[in-house]
């Protein structure tokens, strides 16, 4: 679709009519619905009506026949389609497979529904979801996450496949060689914080391969988008240049910027200087080439960075020009500016119909005087880069972000998920998107009943039960931020205060109510053991509850040592590296939870030895030390800390006894260790804190650069089976470790040997 067919589409699409011929539009949801439950589709019969008050709205009846979906697109089609999945069939779609028993002839809905979605925008992905967890995805993986965006409401994705060539393109046009151009793009893991302007050049070159490769999967994810009807975000320029241009146009002003924790600085164009129009109208056309241009833009002006020259008059030259700079290439268009470090002289410099805030935490709206009247959707961030830990306020989802904020500030007229990364927490994700769709609050208790048997595919008392205990656990409120830290993931140190640089340990709720939910599942398994989201569910509740008792195992393993207690220290780390390997064991049974998975897929975005080597360090390295340039130690290290198997008995086991084995030295040599006084990284012991430290980060470093990790099967065992042999154990270990009168000595009499609580 070029420009111009696109502004086409998007005024018919103000006017409320049918935007594609009708047979468009029911063949695309019509091949949706066969995807998803195949055999089913000529059961259905779709028709397009209009907006309602400029709003999408949807239908769902039947006749006696067939069941009807009327919508005023593909989005609001596809998403009758999932109403009525949910809430006439208890049939249920997600990340984690689905629970699809559905009858031979479809149910008749009881009444006619009519919904009408109140956000104009349903805005969807972060750039780091691309890369923390998308990054190495195939069009068929594309496809199931279209399809599932389509279902529930998302009209106006983040699009960011495709900039490898966009980029490339246009160095040439500025007279750099194939290598330079390379060079200067970052591998795919790594890539996101490039087109925030926060890296560039990262694991490197980039193989021509993936460039080519993903530009052809872009245009098959950007086809389907614009089939759905979704209105794509696609990438805008403000300044970002390689620091190599300033020596191909030396007589342009070019600032550089500081290092972006421990990556090398990069280098912007000043908006007063020529070049700058020159280089993102060039950018802008090379992206239209590609892919066509489609009415709005990304770009957000000195992300996570300080502005060379911190002025009002400065600033406000800065949103002039990229607003000009876009309203000449796309008269009209839009341009998207994340709140997150936005900055109001900015803002202020760009007319209102030309600028839509996106607030990803959905908090800034309200101190900043809900934006200043600019259109602004707001939303949900939840998580970072792809932490696997159960959390998430269901009661503030429940009770409708976007209508309470939209009384106060009626500028506010989108709702969107910004999350680092998807894969995790489902209950979670079901209602934040479900409530797009709604303009009331929900009766949260009633609404995890019916969750749980559509997720699971009966209704019983005990899921009623276990789904009351997760609420008053892990998803009570106040549990919306970020994602506490991982005894698992943290480097390894007597008082550990952190896994990555982010939120500290702790357990904000008891740990003895994960025991009673758990319990609570494994007794209906025979029941529900055909549901493949019910068989996920019991695998990460248990993963969790496994995680939190780590926590004062080891705390008991750092007492014993501090006492010089030889026998308990060999009991608790022996117990905690146990853990490690139990927890390791019963993720290996989900394809969600792997490591091998990840790195198989990364190779799999090279075609030679060589290049398949790349990728795998490019995923390596994002996911253990993050990453850091010119000799330089890693900043955030441990910031996309993962639960996952492989990675847990490959990297975090192996810390976690070279840490056990030190302090076993100083044990049997009679030293002492303290950690009093160590240099503090983010709150936690910086990379190369004492020498310890210092061997530790050569050994994590070397492990980055290690290839063929990967093992098969990449999944193994049955979830249920190894679920409730560990929860025998665990369940046994809880009584000693969450008591805490109980001494070393005691657990040791209690319990002779670990090896004998799980039979």
């Amino acid at each position: 679709m070029t420009k111009k067919t696109f502004i086409l589409f998007f005024g018919v699409l103000l006017m409320g009519l049918p935007t594609q011929a009708n047979n468009d539009v029911q063949k695309t949801v019509y091949g949706l619905i066969e995807r998803i439950t195949p055999g089913y589709a000529s059961q259905y019969e779709l028709e397009l009506i209009e907006q309602t008050e400029g709003k999408d709205v949807y239908e769902i009846e039947g006749n006696g026949r067939k069941i009807i979906l009327r919508g005023n697109n593909a989005v609001s089609l596809a998403s009758a389609f999932n109403w009525y999945l949910k809430y006439t069939c208890n049939a249920h779609v997600s990340w984690f497979g689905n629970q699809l028993n559905l009858p031979d002839i479809l149910p008749q809905p009881a009444d006619k529904q009519r919904i009408v979605i109140e956000p104009k925008y349903r805005v969807y992905l972060n750039y780091c979801t691309v890369s923390y967890t998308a990054a190495w995805w195939n069009w068929e993986r594309w496809q199931k996450e279209l399809d599932y965006m389509a279902m529930n409401g998302i009209n106006m994705p983040l699009f960011s496949l495709g900039l490898y060539e966009i980029w490339y393109n246009t160095l040439m046009r500025f007279n750099f060689t194939d290598l330079e151009a390379r060079t200067f793009l970052s591998l795919p893991g790594h890539a996101a914080w490039q087109w925030m302007q926060n890296i560039h050049s990262e694991g490197g070159p980039l193989p021509t391969s993936t460039m080519k490769r993903q530009t052809q999967l872009a245009k098959q994810v950007l086809s389907r988008m614009l089939e759905f009807n979704m209105q794509p975000i696609q990438q805008g320029f403000s300044g970002f240049v390689p620091p190599l241009l300033k020596q191909k146009r030396p007589e342009a002003k070019i600032d550089m910027t500081k290092a972006w924790y421990g990556f090398a600085p990069s280098a912007l164009v000043n908006p007063s200087d020529p070049l700058f129009v020159e280089f993102g109208k060039a950018f802008l056309e090379e992206q239209d080439k590609l892919f066509g241009s489609y009415g709005v833009y990304a770009a957000d002006p000195f992300h996570e960075r300080k502005p060379p020259v911190e002025t009002s008059e400065y600033l406000h030259a800065v949103g002039v020009t990229i607003n000009k700079l876009f309203q000449q290439f796309d008269k009209g268009c839009i341009w998207a500016m994340q709140s997150w470090s936005l900055r109001e002289d900015i803002v202020k410099a760009v007319p209102r119909e030309n600028l839509l805030i996106l607030d990803l935490a959905g908090k800034r709206v309200r101190r900043d005087q809900g934006f200043w009247g600019y259109p602004t959707v707001i939303g949900n961030l939840h998580n970072f880069g792809g932490r696997i830990n159960m959390h998430g306020d269901l009661h503030l989802l429940a009770a409708n972000q976007y209508q309470d904020i939209k009384k106060v500030y009626p500028n506010v007229c989108g709702d969107g998920l910004f999350m680092e990364a998807v894969e995790q927490n489902p209950v979670y994700y079901d209602l934040a998107f479900e409530m797009f769709h709604r303009t009331d609050k929900v009766n949260i208790h009633t609404w995890l009943q019916q969750y749980a048997q559509r997720r699971y595919g009966a209704r019983t008392v005990n899921t009623d039960q276990a789904m009351r205990l997760l609420l008053e656990g892990p998803y009570r409120r106040n549990t919306n931020g970020t994602e506490r830290s991982s005894i698992v993931a943290a480097r390894p140190a007597l008082n550990v205060k952190k896994s990555g640089p982010n939120a500290g340990l702790g357990i904000p709720y008891d740990p003895l109510i994960l025991f009673k939910a758990e319990r609570l599942l494994l007794a209906d398994a025979e029941l529900l053991k055909h549901s493949k989201p019910y068989r996920f569910d019991v695998v990460d509740v248990m993963r969790q509850i496994m995680t939190n008792i780590g926590q004062p195992i080891h705390k008991k393993a750092a007492e014993a040592f501090e006492a010089k207690d030889k026998i308990a220290f060999t009991l608790h780390s022996g117990r905690f590296l146990q853990m490690l390997e139990d927890m390791d064991e019963l993720l290996r049974t989900r394809p969600e939870y792997s490591f091998d998975r990840w790195l198989t897929e990364a190779r799999s975005w090279g075609e030679t030895k060589a290049e398949k080597d790349l990728m795998e360090q490019d995923a390596t390295t994002l996911l253990t030390v993050w990453g850091a340039q010119e000799g330089n130690d890693p900043g955030i290290f441990d910031y996309a800390w993962r639960e996952w198997s492989g990675l847990i008995n490959g990297f975090y086991k192996v810390r976690w006894q070279k840490f056990y084995s030190m302090l076993q030295k100083h044990l049997d040599e009679g030293t002492g260790y303290s950690e009093e006084g160590l240099k503090l990284s983010h709150g936690r012991e910086s990379f190369r804190a004492n020498d310890f430290y210092i061997s530790l980060g050569d050994w994590e470093l070397d492990y980055t650069r290690q290839v063929n990790k990967a093992r098969t099967p990449t999944t193994q065992g049955d979830e249920i089976e190894i679920a409730k042999r560990l929860f025998r154990k665990y369940e046994k270990l809880s009584a000693a470790y969450y008591q805490t009168k109980v001494s070393n000595a005691d657990i040791i009499k209690t319990e002779k040997t670990y090896e004998n609580l799980g039979e």
